[in-house]
């Protein structure tokens, strides 16, 4: 049997970032062989790994990579069991080889990158740090010359976001990305689901008017017993709802409203837009909510993000339309099975 030195042992430590005492004892087994013992060390690195693959991997970071011509920007969410890890400097180079690596190669999804040769040099530095580590989902966005791409990545590093818009020329596309980094941030901080109304499902939208109605009437009670001000309590929750037929019987019950009150009828075309404006804002709840567009914009809440990309692009003597967004946010979606510490001692000790 071949001697294992401390030189030996070092050296496997240094190319393999494992402990010095699997290194020594795997060197043994393997009777000096540096291969073997380097192999050996994969296996049982793997074979860890997969002992928590039951364990939720919630935590971690999301990294974000914007082509310096702004043609190209990559997002990767790539998660952790602990916030712990995800603070390991190892992770954090992770992340961005990551990210580096999906910008460049541009994998079909994450079996595609888990199956190239990214992928094995991935699962050798998940085995240095030891924790369940797993890229969760990515996405990369392209823009043409008259399209303003931009992105941000909040300071926390647990959300990244990219926008693009359709502009009419290059030189709106040019003025208007410092504005679209503008409209990530905004993605960041509220949350939209998707890009517009249009894209909900009418399934998921009669589903949600319901309950958002009880919500509201509820709110409405505890109102009345604190004796403040009610709220309007829709009947719709969104714009799909609010067809030509909809808007029309909203504009006759204003008008019977305005009779009733006995307003002048020469005023009522003053007084009749704006009550229209917030038939629609009470009635469109659920695309606030959920779809950029038609967010109310955080910068200037008086417009929607629709109306704040048309006057930004109308500013730079052009137009716009956002046309596509990515948000990811690290552990959004994932359920987190709460530990029962007590029991887990318990069970140790038994």
């Amino acid at each position: 049997m071949a001697a294992v030195t401390a030189a030996m042992v070092k050296e496997l430590r240094a190319s393999t970032d494992a402990p010095m005492m699997d290194c020594k004892k795997v060197l043994v087994e393997a009777d000096g062989d540096m291969a073997k013992a380097t192999e050996l060390l994969k296996e049982r690195g793997i074979a860890k790994a997969a002992k928590k693959a039951d364990r939720v991997a919630a935590e971690g970071l999301a990294g974000i990579k914007i082509a310096d011509d702004f043609s190209k920007a990559s997002v990767v969410e790539i998660n952790s069991e602990t916030d712990f890890v995800a603070q390991n400097k190892g992770f954090q180079n992770l992340v961005k080889d990551t990210v580096e690596e999906i910008f460049t190669n541009q994998p079909a999804d994450v079996a595609a990158l888990n199956a190239s040769a990214f992928g094995e040099k991935f699962q050798a530095e998940v085995i240095k740090i030891g924790e369940k580590i797993e890229v969760r989902r990515f996405a990369t966005l392209t823009a043409d010359a008259t399209t303003s791409l931009n992105g941000y990545i909040h300071s926390n590093n647990r959300i990244a976001v990219v926008v693009i818009a359709k502009c009419d020329s290059e030189k709106t596309a040019e003025a208007l990305r410092p504005f679209m980094k503008q409209v990530a941030m905004h993605a960041s901080a509220m949350k939209p689901s998707t890009l517009s109304y249009k894209d909900l499902d009418p399934a998921y939208v009669a589903s949600e008017t319901v309950g958002r109605i009880e919500v509201i009437k509820k709110e409405n009670e505890e109102l009345t017993r604190l004796k403040k001000p009610l709220k309007n309590v829709p009947t719709y929750v969104s714009m799909s709802q609010l067809t030509e037929e909809v808007l029309a019987q909203a504009e006759e019950n204003i008008k019977a409203e305005l009779k009733a009150q006995n307003k002048p009828e020469k005023i009522w075309d003053k007084i009749i837009p704006g009550s229209i404006a917030r038939f629609i804002s009470d009635n469109t709840t659920l695309d606030k909510e959920q779809c950029l567009l038609d967010q109310n914009f955080v910068i200037d809440d008086k417009l929607t993000v629709a109306q704040a990309v048309e006057k930004a692009a109308k500013a730079a003597g052009g137009t716009a339309e956002i046309i596509d967004f990515v948000r990811l946010e690290v552990g959004e979606g994932i359920e987190k099975a709460e530990d029962d510490f007590a029991a887990e001692v318990a069970a140790q000790m038994a």
